[in-house]
């Protein structure tokens, strides 16, 4: 899947990921793709838990390496 913007939080530790996810989110369209990378284990129970609080939409994880690949879409929510 294509993404829009990317952020890179390797190295952040819980809840920086999060906290620039959603700065990041706040400043993109509805409807776009923000990528995120982590290395925080809690980033994936972190993320998908924002998104639903959040009204965005958590498209998934991958992995390359050692580092975890997030997809959210972007809500209507401001």
């Amino acid at each position: 899947m294509e993404w829009d913007q990317e952020i890179d939080c390797e190295g952040l530790l819980c809840p920086l990921p999060v906290l620039r996810a959603r700065k990041r989110l706040m400043a993109m369209r509805p409807g776009h793709v923000l990528r995120v990378r982590a290395t925080d284990a809690m980033a994936a129970i972190d993320l998908p838990h924002f998104c639903a609080e959040a009204g965005h939409e958590f498209l998934g994880a991958g992995r390359d390496g050692p580092v975890a690949l997030y997809l959210i879409r972007r809500g209507q929510k401001d």
